[in-house]
């Protein structure tokens, strides 16, 4: 006969054992979470907008998103430790990674100038805004956004262990980051090639960007708990109002665009924007969304 204190004590470590199965049961039934997806998102003007970070604009909601398994250098200088080691990362200055940082915000400005798509499980990446900040991989009409940013050599692969949507495992799509990373170093281009005057060449190559897709059963509708903006919204620019600086911050708008586009004021409508010297049917189609 087994003694009352023995089996009390066995029935203790059999309840922790319990407790102990349940607990991974539910850290693994949250891993399996289901994707969202964000069809026809546009990007939103903002100052907070870097290369990996921006807001975005799906329906009537606005998000921020920060890409999974790339990293871009900062834009300034308020997280002075990790733009050290992003510095020693591409092996250059701190006020180089700073033009680097801002070379991938212009890159992804214009590769988000059309509409595209997010994939995201609401895993949160922890920014300074109102607004919750969520990882997720972006897939624009050329693929994945963030495999272009370290192709051209604008960002490292780097983050957590994030399996992208659709696919079976972490490990092909972080040896297909390391192989972009080391043939943008090869090429000295973006980051890689800045101490030789090739910050914006871009890759020669051509590369097959992923284009992650998910099976209709795997994904769900996304939640409307997103925030307001205070910010400059999609759509809402005053041709005739906005300053330069708002200007430059239409994916396609540079410097001297923007003065042109000022120069050839008063517009009877955004329509308008037709008639300025430079801006063709094509951009013309990119810029309207973004004016009243």
């Amino acid at each position: 006969m087994i003694p009352s204190s023995l089996l009390f004590l066995l029935c203790v470590r059999r309840a922790a054992l319990v407790v102990v199965f349940l607990c991974v049961a539910i850290v693994n039934l949250g891993a399996r979470s289901d994707w969202i997806v964000l069809e026809n998102c546009r990007l939103i003007l903002n100052p907070a907008n870097d290369g990996d970070s921006f807001h975005v604009s799906a329906g009537k909601e606005e998000y921020i998103f920060r890409l999974s398994l790339v990293d871009t250098p900062e834009t300034e200088g308020m997280d002075p430790r990790r733009l050290i080691e992003q510095a020693q990362h591409f092996e250059i200055t701190v006020p180089q990674a700073i033009e680097v940082g801002e070379a991938a915000k212009a890159f992804t400005r214009e590769k988000l100038a059309e509409p595209f798509t997010v994939f995201t499980r609401r895993s949160d990446a922890m920014g300074r805004s109102k607004i919750e900040r969520l990882y997720a991989f972006v897939r624009t009409k050329e693929g994945d956004l963030g495999e272009q940013l370290v192709r051209n050599g604008l960002a490292r692969a780097y983050g957590a262990k994030v399996i992208p949507p659709g696919v079976s495992g972490l490990q092909p799509e972080r040896q297909k980051l390391q192989q972009f990373e080391d043939e943008a170093k090869q090429e000295k281009i973006g980051g890689w090639g800045i101490n030789v005057g090739r910050l914006n060449q871009r890759a020669q190559k051509p590369a097959a960007f992923s284009s992650f897709t998910l099976e209709t059963g795997s994904v769900s509708q996304p939640s409307t708990r997103a925030v307001k903006s205070e910010k400059l919204p999609l759509g809402k620019l005053d041709v005739n109002t906005a300053t330069e600086e708002e200007l430059k911050m239409i994916p396609g708008i540079g410097p001297a665009m923007a003065v042109r586009i000022i120069a050839a004021r008063p517009f009877n409508g955004a329509d308008d924007l037709k008639n300025v010297n430079g801006i063709g049917d094509k951009k013309y189609e990119a810029f309207r969304p973004y004016f009243k």
